[in-house]
């Protein structure tokens, strides 16, 4: 892992460059990155229980690995992650994150309540109200990376099982989180969406919405901006939702999708101007 790490911080310090307008939030990609190895490696038990018995069963049927909804799940390690993360993010922050910490001090925000509601898809109206300025949400990357690294962990010991499962769903096959982005790879352009949440890759076909499941090809496009053909954002005009594609096989490099994510905040500023959600 030290390897990859030192790998993505190089990236990093080159997407800066490339977009200064996202400099601030690299940077803190990047001292996330290296808190959540610091974390990853004091790990001493899993958060996540699976029972073995059910794990082919469960994604036969199309059910995520871990159910947030149910179960009893200790969020305890999580949570002090989630309050590293909280206090790193003050020195670049601290007008927002101050706001947040005053939530959690006060009852207004429970952590485990924001990590259950951190799976609920959010209306469009929501949506809608975000706005260019707050397409990126401070609180929901935090919620979000605290389960990263175990997460990560359940994720890399079932990755083979998923990939001979078949798995064909639109949302992760651990946790069941929506995807954000994904990527074009292999000589036939393969798609294959990534969880945020896990940092799982599944492959899913090209012509069918993740979404909604229209595989109508008239009702299915893509848009892209010139000068920038590596990425593409396909969009669905069944249900109005849209995903992020990277497309490196031109260059054969290997896109990190944490990283492209960042970098690519203004095709979903874009997206949500034409009224994709």
């Amino acid at each position: 892992m030290a390897k990859v790490l030192k790998e993505t911080l190089i990236m990093i310090e080159k997407y800066k460059g490339m977009n200064p307008h996202y400099e601030e939030l690299l940077e803190i990609l990047g001292e996330i990155l290296i808190l959540r190895e610091e974390y990853r490696r004091k790990i001493k038990r899993g958060i996540f229980t699976v029972d073995e018995n059910l794990v082919e069963k469960k994604l036969e049927g199309g059910l995520p690995l871990v159910d947030f909804a149910g179960g009893d799940i200790d969020l305890g390690e999580s949570e002090k992650y989630f309050f590293a993360l909280l206090k790193r993010s003050e020195k670049r922050n601290p007008g927002e994150t101050n706001d947040i910490r005053e939530k959690f001090e006060k009852g207004e925000i429970v952590f485990a309540d924001a990590v259950r509601d951190s799976f609920v898809v959010k209306s469009r109206q929501k949506s809608a109200e975000k706005g260019e300025e707050n397409v990126f949400d401070l609180l929901s990357f935090l919620i979000e990376e605290s389960l990263r690294p175990s997460l990560e962990i359940l994720a890399e010991k079932y990755n083979s099982v998923i990939g001979n499962s078949g798995w064909s769903e639109g949302y992760c096959p651990i946790c069941g989180k929506e995807p954000k982005i994904g990527e074009l790879a292999g000589e036939e352009g393969k798609r294959f969406l990534f969880c945020g949440q896990c940092g799982v890759e599944w492959y899913f076909a090209r012509i069918k919405c993740p979404f909604c499941g229209n595989d109508k090809q008239q009702t299915l496009s893509y848009f892209t901006i010139e000068g920038e053909e590596k990425y593409r954002v396909d969009v669905c005009n069944e249900c109005d939702r849209y995903i992020k594609i990277v497309d490196f096989r031109k260059t054969m490099e290997k896109p990190n999708l944490d990283v492209e994510d960042i970098a690519t905040l203004h095709l979903d500023i874009l997206a949500n101007d034409e009224g994709y959600e």
